[in-house]
């Protein structure tokens, strides 16, 4: 799965953006558990870049419902 750029966030739907969030804390929390357990990770880096993608969707949300009009 590739990390979403701002601009491909704004242009999802709303539902879209839900569903992708959804997808994103799954897959966070079992790389997470993965850890606790003590297994290596193949890609430790992409819990970081699920936390940050996370970030970006959770912005343009908010963003949208505020009526903040970003280029």
């Amino acid at each position: 799965m590739a990390i979403l750029r701002v601009s491909e966030i704004r242009r999802m739907s709303n539902e879209e953006r839900l569903a992708k969030l959804r997808e994103l804390k799954a897959e966070l929390m079992r790389l997470r558990a993965q850890q606790a357990s003590g297994a290596p990770l193949e890609k430790p880096g992409r819990i970081r870049a699920i936390r940050r993608t996370i970030a970006r969707i959770l912005t343009v949300i908010n963003e949208e419902e505020k009526g903040i009009r970003r280029v």
